[in-house]
């Protein structure tokens, strides 16, 4: 039957906008978070190849990362619904913390050789899951906010995504030039931005609680819960579908580039890093004219244009013959896929109850992660020539998905309105 969204409102506490200034109790906690997400993500495949010189180890890393994280969601979710974003937040950056410096002590002691190699792999496994209960837990935070920001939820998410595309600038380039002076100094800077993000993470708002008869009464459901809850919102299932297979091509990229910038190119593992500096630069501005544009043109058409330019630039980088261009197009490839990012997050923070957005958030997450481990299996398999060719196939799939995915939603009323608009009362199916 068709539920009011308010009768969905959890029995606990209810988070509203914090009484401090958002800056210190929303974006600098996710700052923090941010910065060490990107250096677990970018740099431990350029950490691997750095110690191993293994192209295939390097592919197999970014598989044995992503696993755990894929993993990961269905527990988190369920925490973040019944504990609060805070304390999972606070626990998971804690943990991480510890981890990363006993790895950096270990990677001191240790001789190079096969002790070294199940370090670093153990530690990109790890590291992955743990940040994935950290940024569940930052999304809860992040979308409650933006409920409660009269109609700008998409300035909020602007903002968040902003921060996290900050993130990706700095902590790539950062790992990579870090690398450079030996992998300890990396692991050293990845630990204090952990220890930072667990402390701040106390003083994030509350978030919503389900009751304790709820708990017990789904205990067991796990991620059932979510998926009811996404199945009930077309629009929103509709375009995680195809960013499912987007996320194929673009875990191709992250998995593939530092081996295409270092063996193909023969330049150094902070090439690397720069060249996701340089694309997180161009998300940046990619953000700042979305804002803009959701405001006059609608979910539909923001999205539309962007996954045209994500579709068009991945298809030229299995072409790019030089480091400059494949700089060039990957900025552009991630431009679109910012833009995207931006559709889909501000979707999902109208679009899902409170009551379900932890478990709801955890499913559509997974969902557009499970791609990314297969990325890494499918780099770990293939020779280094013949990476274009797998590039372009994916290239080709993306194009199709998402151009099926738009016109499917082309007639969609949540795709359809402009966001900056009064929002209308938002109904779920359920049952």
């Amino acid at each position: 039957m068709a539920t009011p969204l308010r009768e969905l409102l959890p029995a606990g506490r209810h988070a509203a906008v914090p009484p401090g200034s958002l800056f210190r109790r929303v974006y600098a906690p996710r700052t923090c978070d941010a910065l060490a997400f990107s250096m677990s993500t970018y740099a431990m495949p350029l950490l691997v190849l750095a110690t191993t010189g293994s192209s295939s180890l390097t592919g197999l890393a970014f598989a044995l990362e992503w696993i755990p994280r894929v993993a990961a969601f269905g527990l988190a979710g369920g925490l973040v619904d019944r504990r609060g974003a805070a304390i999972v937040c606070f626990l998971a950056s804690l943990l991480r913390a510890v981890l990363v410096a006993a790895a950096a002590v270990v990677l001191v002691l240790l001789p190079g050789g096969t002790a070294e190699t199940v370090t670093v792999m153990l530690l990109a496994a790890v590291t992955g899951a743990l940040s994935q209960f950290s940024f569940v837990a930052n999304e809860a935070v992040g979308a409650v906010v933006s409920r409660r920001a009269e109609g700008h939820a998409h300035r909020v998410q602007s903002v968040l995504i902003g921060i996290d595309q900050t993130a990706t600038l700095i902590g790539p380039a950062l790992g990579g030039v870090l690398l450079l002076a030996g992998p300890s100094k990396m692991l050293g800077c990845l630990t204090v931005l952990s220890f930072l993000a667990a402390a701040l993470a106390l003083q994030t708002p509350p978030t919503p609680l389900r009751s304790a008869q709820r708990a017990e009464a789904l205990q067991s459901e796990g991620l059932k819960d979510g998926w009811r809850t996404l199945r009930s919102l077309p629009a929103l299932n509709r375009l995680v579908a195809g960013l499912i297979v987007s996320n194929l091509a673009l875990g191709l990229l992250q998995s593939a580039s530092p081996i295409i910038v270092v063996e193909r190119f023969g330049l150094s593992p902070a090439a690397a890093g720069t060249l996701w500096s340089a694309a997180a630069a161009s998300t940046l501005i990619a953000l700042t004219v979305c804002r803009f544009a959701l405001n006059r043109l609608g979910l539909w058409v923001v999205g539309a244009v962007c996954s045209s330019v994500a579709s068009a630039a991945c298809l030229t980088l299995a072409q790019a013959p030089t480091y400059a261009a494949y700089v060039v197009v990957m900025a552009v490839f991630m431009a679109g896929d910012g833009g995207l990012t931006v559709v889909l997050r501000t979707l999902r923070s109208l679009l899902i109850p409170p009551a379900a957005f932890g478990t709801t958030l955890s499913l559509t997450i997974l969902l557009l992660l499970l791609p990314f481990p297969v990325a890494g299996l499918l780099v770990a398999l293939t020779p280094v020539p013949l990476l274009g060719h797998v590039i372009a196939v994916c290239a080709v799939l993306q194009a199709v998905a998402l151009s099926a995915t738009f016109l499917r939603l082309r007639s969609d009323p949540a795709m359809s309105r402009t966001v900056g608009a009064d929002r209308e009362p938002v109904e779920v199916r359920v049952g």
